[in-house]
Protein backbone atom coordinates (compact mmCIF):
# COMPACT_ATOMS: atom_id res chain seq x y z
CA UNK A 1 0.00 0.00 0.00
CA UNK A 2 2.55 2.26 0.85
CA UNK A 3 4.22 1.92 -2.30
CA UNK A 4 1.22 2.36 -4.33
CA UNK A 5 0.92 5.43 -2.62
CA UNK A 6 4.48 6.64 -3.36
CA UNK A 7 3.94 5.57 -7.33
CA UNK A 8 0.77 7.90 -7.56
CA UNK A 9 1.77 10.72 -5.80
CA UNK A 10 5.15 10.46 -8.42
CA UNK A 11 2.33 9.98 -10.96
CA UNK A 12 0.47 12.72 -9.82
CA UNK A 13 3.70 15.60 -9.90
CA UNK A 14 4.68 13.88 -13.56
CA UNK A 15 0.97 15.02 -15.07
CA UNK A 16 1.34 18.23 -13.00
CA UNK A 17 4.31 18.73 -14.77
CA UNK A 18 3.31 17.72 -18.00
CA UNK A 19 -0.11 20.07 -17.92
CA UNK A 20 1.97 23.00 -17.63
CA UNK A 21 2.91 25.01 -20.62
CA UNK A 22 5.94 25.91 -21.61
CA UNK A 23 9.51 26.15 -19.71
CA UNK A 24 10.64 29.26 -18.14
CA UNK A 25 13.63 30.22 -16.17
CA UNK A 26 12.41 31.71 -13.34
CA UNK A 27 9.13 32.37 -11.57
CA UNK A 28 9.03 34.68 -8.72
CA UNK A 29 5.77 33.65 -6.84
CA UNK A 30 3.72 34.89 -3.43
CA UNK A 31 5.40 38.68 -4.25
CA UNK A 32 3.47 41.93 -4.18
CA UNK A 33 4.47 43.19 -7.27
CA UNK A 34 4.35 46.87 -8.70
CA UNK A 35 4.76 46.93 -12.34
CA UNK A 36 4.41 50.53 -12.67
CA UNK A 37 2.71 50.60 -15.72
CA UNK A 38 0.20 53.31 -16.63
CA UNK A 39 -2.26 51.81 -14.67
CA UNK A 40 -0.23 51.00 -11.98
CA UNK A 41 -1.16 46.84 -11.70
CA UNK A 42 0.08 44.64 -9.17
CA UNK A 43 0.40 40.58 -10.06
CA UNK A 44 1.39 38.06 -7.67
CA UNK A 45 3.60 36.24 -9.78
CA UNK A 46 5.72 36.68 -12.52
CA UNK A 47 7.51 34.12 -15.16
CA UNK A 48 11.13 34.64 -16.31
CA UNK A 49 12.57 33.61 -19.65
CA UNK A 50 15.75 34.74 -21.65
CA UNK A 51 16.00 37.56 -19.73
CA UNK A 52 12.54 38.58 -20.45
CA UNK A 53 9.08 38.80 -18.77
CA UNK A 54 7.11 36.61 -20.26
CA UNK A 55 3.69 36.62 -17.87
CA UNK A 56 2.38 38.52 -15.15
CA UNK A 57 -0.72 36.92 -13.30
CA UNK A 58 -2.31 35.38 -9.90
CA UNK A 59 -0.15 33.11 -7.89
CA UNK A 60 -1.46 29.73 -8.99
CA UNK A 61 -2.14 31.06 -12.72
CA UNK A 62 1.20 31.66 -12.75
CA UNK A 63 2.22 28.62 -10.91
CA UNK A 64 0.39 25.86 -12.88
CA UNK A 65 1.05 27.37 -16.40
CA UNK A 66 4.65 27.51 -16.14
CA UNK A 67 7.35 24.98 -15.53
CA UNK A 68 10.94 26.98 -14.16
CA UNK A 69 13.90 26.16 -13.60
CA UNK A 70 14.10 27.89 -10.57
CA UNK A 71 11.45 29.30 -8.14
CA UNK A 72 11.65 32.25 -5.70
CA UNK A 73 9.21 32.54 -3.44
CA UNK A 74 9.42 36.24 -2.39
CA UNK A 75 7.50 35.63 1.12
CA UNK A 76 5.33 38.63 0.29
CA UNK A 77 7.66 41.27 -0.26
CA UNK A 78 7.53 44.11 -2.64
CA UNK A 79 8.57 43.58 -5.96
CA UNK A 80 9.68 46.95 -7.94
CA UNK A 81 11.19 47.86 -11.72
CA UNK A 82 15.00 48.47 -11.13
CA UNK A 83 15.67 52.00 -10.17
CA UNK A 84 17.77 54.33 -12.30
CA UNK A 85 20.23 56.56 -11.26
CA UNK A 86 19.25 59.54 -13.47
CA UNK A 87 22.39 61.35 -13.31
CA UNK A 88 25.54 60.07 -11.88
CA UNK A 89 29.60 59.69 -12.16
CA UNK A 90 30.80 56.10 -11.56
CA UNK A 91 34.47 56.49 -12.00
CA UNK A 92 34.34 60.29 -10.01
CA UNK A 93 32.96 58.05 -7.14
CA UNK A 94 35.48 55.29 -7.33
CA UNK A 95 38.84 57.73 -8.09
CA UNK A 96 37.08 59.59 -5.13
CA UNK A 97 36.60 56.64 -2.85
CA UNK A 98 40.80 55.87 -3.72
CA UNK A 99 41.65 59.78 -2.76
CA UNK A 100 40.64 61.13 0.76
CA UNK A 101 37.15 61.37 1.65
CA UNK A 102 36.21 65.07 3.07
CA UNK A 103 32.82 64.44 3.24
CA UNK A 104 30.79 65.68 5.84
CA UNK A 105 33.87 67.57 7.84
CA UNK A 106 32.94 69.80 10.52
CA UNK A 107 36.09 72.27 10.22
CA UNK A 108 38.88 72.70 8.40
CA UNK A 109 41.10 71.13 10.88
CA UNK A 110 38.85 67.79 10.71
CA UNK A 111 39.93 67.77 6.85
CA UNK A 112 43.54 67.97 7.78
CA UNK A 113 43.54 65.33 10.18
CA UNK A 114 41.52 63.36 7.52
CA UNK A 115 44.53 64.06 5.05
CA UNK A 116 47.11 63.14 7.38
CA UNK A 117 45.61 59.91 8.14
CA UNK A 118 45.72 59.34 4.97
CA UNK A 119 48.64 60.00 3.37
CA UNK A 120 50.21 58.40 6.93
CA UNK A 121 48.80 55.16 5.38
CA UNK A 122 49.41 55.64 1.47
CA UNK A 123 52.29 57.32 1.38
CA UNK A 124 50.73 58.88 -2.04
CA UNK A 125 53.62 61.50 -4.62
CA UNK A 126 50.15 63.15 -5.43
CA UNK A 127 46.85 63.37 -2.74
CA UNK A 128 43.61 64.09 -3.85
CA UNK A 129 40.54 64.50 -1.82
CA UNK A 130 37.38 65.43 -2.67
CA UNK A 131 33.61 66.36 -0.79
CA UNK A 132 34.69 69.17 1.82
CA UNK A 133 31.72 71.83 1.88
CA UNK A 134 32.95 75.18 3.91
CA UNK A 135 29.52 75.88 4.85
CA UNK A 136 29.67 73.13 7.16
CA UNK A 137 32.76 74.42 8.90
CA UNK A 138 32.96 75.92 12.40
CA UNK A 139 34.55 78.64 10.58
CA UNK A 140 31.95 80.04 8.43
CA UNK A 141 30.61 79.94 5.02
CA UNK A 142 33.87 81.27 2.84
CA UNK A 143 35.86 79.65 0.77
CA UNK A 144 39.03 78.70 2.20
CA UNK A 145 42.67 79.42 1.20
CA UNK A 146 45.31 77.08 1.38
CA UNK A 147 47.85 78.94 4.29
CA UNK A 148 47.18 76.13 6.57
CA UNK A 149 47.15 73.30 3.91
CA UNK A 150 50.66 74.75 2.88
CA UNK A 151 51.88 74.67 6.44
CA UNK A 152 51.23 70.87 6.80
CA UNK A 153 52.21 69.89 3.58
CA UNK A 154 55.22 71.71 1.87
CA UNK A 155 56.43 69.19 -0.15
CA UNK A 156 53.73 67.20 -1.75
CA UNK A 157 50.80 68.12 -4.00
CA UNK A 158 47.46 68.11 -2.91
CA UNK A 159 44.03 69.06 -4.77
CA UNK A 160 40.99 68.85 -3.10
CA UNK A 161 38.34 68.87 -4.47
CA UNK A 162 34.63 70.63 -3.02
CA UNK A 163 31.58 68.71 -2.99
CA UNK A 164 29.70 70.75 -5.80
CA UNK A 165 32.66 69.59 -8.16
CA UNK A 166 33.36 73.07 -9.54
CA UNK A 167 35.84 74.70 -7.45
CA UNK A 168 39.08 73.35 -5.32
CA UNK A 169 41.58 73.95 -3.12
CA UNK A 170 45.31 73.03 -3.92
CA UNK A 171 48.43 73.50 -1.91
CA UNK A 172 51.07 76.35 -3.41
CA UNK A 173 53.59 73.06 -4.20
CA UNK A 174 50.97 72.60 -6.74
CA UNK A 175 50.23 75.49 -7.80
CA UNK A 176 53.69 76.06 -8.54
CA UNK A 177 54.12 72.54 -10.13
CA UNK A 178 51.41 73.12 -12.59
CA UNK A 179 52.20 76.40 -13.91
CA UNK A 180 47.87 76.34 -13.57
CA UNK A 181 47.84 80.28 -13.47
CA UNK A 182 50.06 81.18 -15.82
CA UNK A 183 48.76 77.98 -18.15
CA UNK A 184 44.89 79.33 -17.93
CA UNK A 185 45.73 82.93 -17.99
CA UNK A 186 47.98 82.79 -21.39
CA UNK A 187 44.54 80.83 -22.86
CA UNK A 188 41.38 82.19 -21.86
CA UNK A 189 38.99 81.37 -24.45
CA UNK A 190 40.28 77.66 -23.74
CA UNK A 191 39.23 78.07 -20.10
CA UNK A 192 36.02 80.03 -20.41
CA UNK A 193 34.86 80.68 -16.74
CA UNK A 194 37.59 79.05 -15.37
CA UNK A 195 39.61 81.76 -12.61
CA UNK A 196 41.48 82.06 -9.29
CA UNK A 197 40.59 83.66 -6.22
CA UNK A 198 43.64 85.66 -5.05
CA UNK A 199 43.84 87.70 -1.07
CA UNK A 200 43.92 91.71 -1.57
CA UNK A 201 47.84 91.99 -1.66
CA UNK A 202 47.30 89.77 -5.42
CA UNK A 203 48.80 86.64 -4.24
CA UNK A 204 46.21 82.88 -5.20
CA UNK A 205 44.78 81.53 -1.84
CA UNK A 206 44.77 78.14 -3.43
CA UNK A 207 40.87 78.33 -5.20
CA UNK A 208 40.61 77.14 -8.23
CA UNK A 209 37.28 77.23 -9.99
CA UNK A 210 35.41 75.49 -12.50
CA UNK A 211 37.64 75.03 -16.30
CA UNK A 212 40.74 76.57 -14.55
CA UNK A 213 41.07 73.41 -13.07
CA UNK A 214 41.74 71.49 -16.28
CA UNK A 215 45.28 71.66 -16.71
CA UNK A 216 45.38 70.59 -12.42
CA UNK A 217 43.11 67.03 -13.09
CA UNK A 218 45.63 66.73 -16.34
CA UNK A 219 48.30 66.11 -13.97
CA UNK A 220 46.57 64.05 -11.43
CA UNK A 221 48.08 60.63 -11.57
CA UNK A 222 45.80 57.41 -12.31
CA UNK A 223 45.20 54.61 -9.77
CA UNK A 224 46.16 51.46 -10.37
CA UNK A 225 43.66 49.76 -12.75
CA UNK A 226 43.61 46.88 -9.98
CA UNK A 227 42.36 48.72 -7.17
CA UNK A 228 39.95 50.41 -9.51
CA UNK A 229 38.47 48.18 -10.48
CA UNK A 230 37.85 46.75 -6.97
CA UNK A 231 36.24 50.13 -5.79
CA UNK A 232 34.09 49.64 -8.69
CA UNK A 233 32.72 46.61 -8.04
CA UNK A 234 32.06 47.94 -4.41
CA UNK A 235 30.63 50.70 -5.64
CA UNK A 236 27.96 48.48 -7.89
CA UNK A 237 27.15 46.28 -4.80
CA UNK A 238 25.86 49.64 -3.34
CA UNK A 239 23.83 50.77 -5.58
CA UNK A 240 22.26 47.26 -6.03
CA UNK A 241 21.99 47.29 -2.49
CA UNK A 242 19.46 50.42 -2.71
CA UNK A 243 17.79 48.66 -6.07
CA UNK A 244 19.47 50.53 -7.98
CA UNK A 245 20.26 48.71 -11.84
CA UNK A 246 21.29 51.31 -14.32
CA UNK A 247 23.26 55.22 -14.26
CA UNK A 248 23.01 57.71 -16.40
CA UNK A 249 26.46 58.24 -16.12
CA UNK A 250 27.06 61.70 -17.05
CA UNK A 251 30.54 62.47 -18.52
CA UNK A 252 32.43 60.06 -20.05
CA UNK A 253 35.81 61.57 -21.41
CA UNK A 254 37.07 58.83 -24.16
CA UNK A 255 39.26 57.55 -21.47
CA UNK A 256 36.36 57.03 -19.03
CA UNK A 257 34.39 55.93 -21.86
CA UNK A 258 36.98 52.72 -22.43
CA UNK A 259 37.68 51.48 -19.14
CA UNK A 260 34.03 51.42 -18.77
CA UNK A 261 33.56 49.42 -21.76
CA UNK A 262 36.45 46.84 -21.12
CA UNK A 263 34.09 46.76 -17.52
CA UNK A 264 31.31 46.03 -19.43
CA UNK A 265 33.07 43.27 -21.61
CA UNK A 266 34.40 41.42 -18.83
CA UNK A 267 31.25 41.38 -16.76
CA UNK A 268 32.85 43.50 -14.29
CA UNK A 269 30.23 46.17 -15.05
CA UNK A 270 26.31 44.62 -14.58
CA UNK A 271 24.50 47.91 -13.91
CA UNK A 272 22.91 49.23 -17.54
CA UNK A 273 24.70 52.16 -17.84
CA UNK A 274 23.72 55.11 -20.36
CA UNK A 275 26.44 57.06 -21.25
CA UNK A 276 26.54 60.58 -21.73
CA UNK A 277 29.82 61.41 -23.49
CA UNK A 278 32.06 64.40 -23.24
CA UNK A 279 32.76 66.02 -26.45
CA UNK A 280 36.60 65.86 -26.76
CA UNK A 281 37.69 65.10 -30.21
CA UNK A 282 38.14 61.54 -29.57
CA UNK A 283 34.65 60.75 -28.48
CA UNK A 284 33.32 63.15 -31.21
CA UNK A 285 34.67 60.72 -33.76
CA UNK A 286 33.42 57.41 -31.71
CA UNK A 287 29.95 58.78 -32.25
CA UNK A 288 30.25 59.60 -35.52
CA UNK A 289 32.15 56.34 -36.43
CA UNK A 290 29.55 54.29 -34.68
CA UNK A 291 26.18 56.44 -34.56
CA UNK A 292 24.32 55.15 -31.41
CA UNK A 293 26.27 52.45 -29.78
CA UNK A 294 24.71 49.45 -28.19
CA UNK A 295 26.97 46.34 -26.86
CA UNK A 296 25.91 44.12 -23.67
CA UNK A 297 24.74 46.38 -20.76
CA UNK A 298 26.11 50.03 -22.35
CA UNK A 299 24.34 52.30 -24.50
CA UNK A 300 25.57 55.21 -25.79
CA UNK A 301 23.83 57.78 -27.67
CA UNK A 302 24.36 61.01 -25.80
CA UNK A 303 26.65 64.11 -25.29
CA UNK A 304 27.30 66.08 -21.69
CA UNK A 305 28.10 69.78 -21.59
CA UNK A 306 29.07 71.75 -19.30
CA UNK A 307 26.72 74.92 -19.84
CA UNK A 308 28.10 77.18 -16.51
CA UNK A 309 29.24 76.13 -12.97
CA UNK A 310 27.41 75.65 -9.27
CA UNK A 311 26.10 78.31 -6.90
CA UNK A 312 28.16 76.60 -4.25
CA UNK A 313 31.11 78.54 -5.71
CA UNK A 314 29.39 81.39 -7.95
CA UNK A 315 29.74 79.82 -10.68
CA UNK A 316 26.16 79.19 -11.91
CA UNK A 317 25.71 81.91 -14.67
CA UNK A 318 22.63 84.47 -13.38
CA UNK A 319 21.19 87.34 -14.92
CA UNK A 320 21.58 89.43 -12.42
CA UNK A 321 24.06 89.88 -9.68
CA UNK A 322 25.19 87.44 -7.03
CA UNK A 323 23.22 88.64 -3.67
CA UNK A 324 26.74 88.47 -1.25
CA UNK A 325 29.61 89.13 -4.27
CA UNK A 326 28.34 92.39 -5.88
CA UNK A 327 29.03 93.31 -9.84
CA UNK A 328 29.83 88.83 -10.17
CA UNK A 329 27.27 86.87 -12.43
CA UNK A 330 28.90 83.62 -12.37
CA UNK A 331 29.60 82.26 -16.00
CA UNK A 332 29.34 80.26 -18.66
CA UNK A 333 31.66 77.05 -19.06
CA UNK A 334 30.90 76.50 -22.76
CA UNK A 335 30.94 79.90 -24.99
CA UNK A 336 27.46 79.47 -26.83
CA UNK A 337 28.64 79.32 -30.45
CA UNK A 338 30.77 76.02 -28.84
CA UNK A 339 27.61 74.93 -27.13
CA UNK A 340 25.85 75.66 -31.10
CA UNK A 341 28.40 73.74 -32.38
CA UNK A 342 27.80 70.80 -30.17
CA UNK A 343 24.02 70.93 -30.89
CA UNK A 344 24.65 70.61 -34.89
CA UNK A 345 26.90 67.97 -34.25
CA UNK A 346 24.22 65.96 -32.04
CA UNK A 347 21.16 66.64 -34.49
CA UNK A 348 23.19 65.71 -37.36
CA UNK A 349 24.44 62.08 -36.13
CA UNK A 350 21.17 61.32 -34.23
CA UNK A 351 22.69 61.58 -30.76
CA UNK A 352 20.72 63.03 -27.70
CA UNK A 353 22.54 66.36 -26.02
CA UNK A 354 22.27 66.88 -22.25
CA UNK A 355 23.57 70.27 -20.76
CA UNK A 356 24.60 71.15 -17.29
CA UNK A 357 22.70 74.22 -16.45
CA UNK A 358 21.91 75.67 -13.16
CA UNK A 359 22.12 79.18 -13.39
CA UNK A 360 18.80 80.99 -14.39
CA UNK A 361 20.51 82.50 -17.67
CA UNK A 362 22.41 79.47 -18.64
CA UNK A 363 18.80 78.01 -18.77
CA UNK A 364 17.37 80.63 -20.98
CA UNK A 365 20.32 80.40 -23.59
CA UNK A 366 19.26 76.54 -23.77
CA UNK A 367 15.52 77.29 -23.79
CA UNK A 368 16.38 78.97 -27.42
CA UNK A 369 19.50 76.67 -28.78
CA UNK A 370 16.79 73.34 -27.80
CA UNK A 371 13.79 75.19 -29.03
CA UNK A 372 15.31 75.45 -32.51
CA UNK A 373 16.31 71.75 -32.64
CA UNK A 374 12.71 70.70 -31.08
CA UNK A 375 10.62 72.16 -34.36
CA UNK A 376 12.84 69.88 -36.35
CA UNK A 377 12.81 66.84 -34.32
CA UNK A 378 9.46 67.08 -32.02
CA UNK A 379 10.91 63.55 -30.82
CA UNK A 380 14.83 64.13 -29.83
CA UNK A 381 14.34 64.34 -25.65
CA UNK A 382 17.26 66.85 -25.39
CA UNK A 383 17.92 67.17 -21.32
CA UNK A 384 18.60 69.88 -19.55
CA UNK A 385 21.23 68.60 -16.36
CA UNK A 386 19.82 70.48 -13.15
CA UNK A 387 17.72 72.99 -14.52
CA UNK A 388 18.12 74.04 -10.61
CA UNK A 389 17.49 78.23 -11.33
CA UNK A 390 14.79 79.45 -14.04
CA UNK A 391 13.32 82.88 -14.02
CA UNK A 392 9.66 82.51 -13.65
CA UNK A 393 9.55 84.68 -16.76
CA UNK A 394 10.85 81.75 -18.73
CA UNK A 395 8.61 78.89 -17.61
CA UNK A 396 7.14 79.16 -21.15
CA UNK A 397 10.18 78.80 -22.47
CA UNK A 398 11.02 75.51 -20.73
CA UNK A 399 7.41 74.28 -21.75
CA UNK A 400 7.73 75.03 -25.31
CA UNK A 401 11.43 74.26 -26.03
CA UNK A 402 10.33 70.82 -25.87
CA UNK A 403 13.21 69.46 -23.36
CA UNK A 404 13.23 66.94 -20.56
CA UNK A 405 14.67 68.30 -17.43
CA UNK A 406 16.76 65.84 -15.25
CA UNK A 407 16.80 67.24 -11.72
CA UNK A 408 18.81 65.59 -8.06
CA UNK A 409 16.18 66.61 -5.24
CA UNK A 410 18.81 66.43 -2.41
CA UNK A 411 20.17 69.55 -4.21
CA UNK A 412 17.62 70.98 -2.85
CA UNK A 413 17.97 70.38 0.89
CA UNK A 414 21.78 70.09 0.48
CA UNK A 415 21.40 74.01 -1.03
CA UNK A 416 19.48 75.09 1.74
CA UNK A 417 21.91 75.89 3.70
CA UNK A 418 23.48 78.73 1.54
CA UNK A 419 20.94 79.16 -1.89
CA UNK A 420 19.44 82.30 -0.07
CA UNK A 421 22.78 83.82 1.08
CA UNK A 422 23.84 83.65 -2.52
CA UNK A 423 20.84 84.43 -4.81
CA UNK A 424 18.22 86.15 -2.02
CA UNK A 425 14.52 85.40 -1.71
CA UNK A 426 13.27 86.44 -4.60
CA UNK A 427 14.95 84.48 -6.98
CA UNK A 428 13.81 81.38 -4.90
CA UNK A 429 10.85 81.63 -6.78
CA UNK A 430 11.99 79.41 -9.76
CA UNK A 431 14.52 77.64 -7.70
CA UNK A 432 14.39 73.54 -7.15
CA UNK A 433 11.46 74.32 -9.17
CA UNK A 434 10.38 70.44 -9.45
CA UNK A 435 6.61 70.65 -9.43
CA UNK A 436 6.91 73.79 -11.46
CA UNK A 437 8.76 71.91 -14.33
CA UNK A 438 6.96 68.49 -14.11
CA UNK A 439 3.75 70.13 -14.73
CA UNK A 440 5.65 71.75 -17.63
CA UNK A 441 7.56 69.23 -19.22
CA UNK A 442 5.11 66.37 -18.21
CA UNK A 443 8.27 64.03 -16.34
CA UNK A 444 11.44 64.30 -14.66
CA UNK A 445 14.30 62.38 -14.51
CA UNK A 446 15.61 61.82 -11.21
CA UNK A 447 18.88 61.11 -10.24
CA UNK A 448 21.73 62.16 -7.45
CA UNK A 449 24.53 63.21 -8.99
CA UNK A 450 26.54 60.86 -6.68
CA UNK A 451 29.64 61.57 -5.79
CA UNK A 452 28.08 65.41 -4.82
CA UNK A 453 25.62 63.89 -3.55
CA UNK A 454 25.15 59.93 -1.78
CA UNK A 455 23.53 57.26 -4.12
CA UNK A 456 20.78 56.39 -1.39
CA UNK A 457 18.05 56.65 -3.36
CA UNK A 458 15.61 57.13 -0.59
CA UNK A 459 17.06 60.54 0.76
CA UNK A 460 16.05 61.05 -3.14
CA UNK A 461 12.59 60.28 -2.17
CA UNK A 462 12.86 62.17 0.98
CA UNK A 463 14.05 65.01 -0.20
CA UNK A 464 11.81 65.39 -3.18
CA UNK A 465 8.53 64.74 -1.45
CA UNK A 466 9.12 66.36 1.96
CA UNK A 467 11.86 68.87 0.79
CA UNK A 468 13.85 68.28 4.21
CA UNK A 469 17.31 66.89 4.97
CA UNK A 470 17.82 63.26 6.53
CA UNK A 471 17.70 65.17 9.83
CA UNK A 472 14.30 66.07 8.85
CA UNK A 473 15.45 69.74 8.80
CA UNK A 474 13.86 72.20 7.89
CA UNK A 475 10.42 71.51 10.23
CA UNK A 476 8.47 73.25 7.61
CA UNK A 477 10.41 72.41 4.48
CA UNK A 478 12.24 74.24 2.33
CA UNK A 479 10.13 75.43 -0.58
CA UNK A 480 7.37 72.78 0.23
CA UNK A 481 5.28 74.66 -2.20
CA UNK A 482 8.04 72.41 -4.97
CA UNK A 483 7.70 69.70 -3.45
CA UNK A 484 6.46 65.91 -5.84
CA UNK A 485 4.44 62.76 -4.93
CA UNK A 486 6.13 60.29 -4.40
CA UNK A 487 4.07 58.55 -7.36
CA UNK A 488 6.22 60.88 -9.47
CA UNK A 489 8.90 60.90 -7.95
CA UNK A 490 9.16 56.77 -8.36
CA UNK A 491 8.18 57.22 -12.16
CA UNK A 492 11.36 59.73 -12.41
CA UNK A 493 13.35 56.98 -11.03
CA UNK A 494 12.12 54.25 -13.44
CA UNK A 495 9.70 54.96 -16.80
CA UNK A 496 11.16 58.65 -16.95
CA UNK A 497 14.41 57.61 -16.93
CA UNK A 498 13.94 55.24 -18.97
CA UNK A 499 12.49 57.76 -21.51
CA UNK A 500 15.25 60.12 -21.46
CA UNK A 501 17.39 57.18 -22.39
CA UNK A 502 15.50 56.14 -25.38
CA UNK A 503 14.90 52.54 -23.29
CA UNK A 504 11.16 52.70 -22.37
CA UNK A 505 10.47 49.81 -24.86
CA UNK A 506 12.71 47.50 -22.29
CA UNK A 507 13.21 49.34 -19.69
CA UNK A 508 11.41 51.30 -16.72
CA UNK A 509 7.70 49.21 -15.88
CA UNK A 510 7.61 45.64 -15.19
CA UNK A 511 5.48 44.20 -18.58
CA UNK A 512 5.52 41.41 -20.70
CA UNK A 513 8.01 41.55 -23.13
CA UNK A 514 10.16 43.96 -21.26
CA UNK A 515 13.72 43.21 -19.75
CA UNK A 516 13.33 41.32 -16.05
CA UNK A 517 15.26 43.75 -14.40
CA UNK A 518 13.48 43.96 -11.28
CA UNK A 519 14.17 44.40 -7.49
CA UNK A 520 12.74 42.46 -4.28
CA UNK A 521 13.11 44.84 -1.50
CA UNK A 522 12.67 44.60 2.31
CA UNK A 523 9.64 46.80 2.73
CA UNK A 524 7.06 48.66 0.23
CA UNK A 525 8.20 52.45 -0.85
CA UNK A 526 6.23 54.53 0.80
CA UNK A 527 6.14 57.98 1.31
CA UNK A 528 7.14 58.92 5.06
CA UNK A 529 7.30 61.68 7.74
CA UNK A 530 10.67 61.38 8.59
CA UNK A 531 13.61 59.71 7.06
CA UNK A 532 13.63 55.60 6.95
CA UNK A 533 15.81 53.78 4.43
CA UNK A 534 14.95 50.77 2.69
CA UNK A 535 17.11 48.12 1.03
CA UNK A 536 16.81 45.54 -1.98
CA UNK A 537 16.66 41.47 -0.73
CA UNK A 538 17.56 40.66 -4.24
CA UNK A 539 18.37 42.12 -7.65
CA UNK A 540 17.62 40.68 -10.95
CA UNK A 541 19.10 42.75 -14.22
CA UNK A 542 17.49 41.14 -17.47
CA UNK A 543 16.94 38.12 -15.68
CA UNK A 544 20.23 37.67 -14.18
CA UNK A 545 20.66 37.61 -10.25
CA UNK A 546 23.08 40.09 -9.53
CA UNK A 547 22.72 40.73 -6.00
CA UNK A 548 21.08 38.84 -3.08
CA UNK A 549 21.24 39.14 0.78
CA UNK A 550 21.61 35.92 2.01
Amino acid sequence: MKYLFSSLLLLTLLLQSCMKGESVDLVIHNARIHTMNESDDMFEAVAIKDGKIVELGAERQILNKYSADEYIDAGLKEVYPGLTDGHGHLLSYARMQLGVNLFGCESYQEMIMRIKKYQAKHKRKFIIGAGWDQSLWDEGNELPTNAILDSVFPDVPVALVRIDGHSMLVNDTLLKLSNVIETVNAAPEKYLGGHFLYHDDGTPTGMIIDNAMKPIYDMMPAYPKKELTKTMKGIQNELFSYGITGVHDAGLSSRDRKIIEKWVDDGTLKLNIYGMLLPDEENMAFAEKNGIYENKNLYIRSFKVYGDGAVGSRGAFMKEEYSDRHGHFGHLTTPVNEIKRIADFCERIGYQMNTHAIGDSTNRILFEIYGDAYKRNPDFRWRIEHAQHIDPNDFDLLESCGAMASVQPTHATTDQRWAVKRLGEERMHGSYAYKTILERCGALIIGTDFPVEYTDPFRTIHSATNRKTTENYPIEGFLPEEAISLDDCLKGMTIWAALGAFQENKLGTIEEGKDATIVIFNEAIVQRPTFKNNFANTVFIAGEKVYTVE
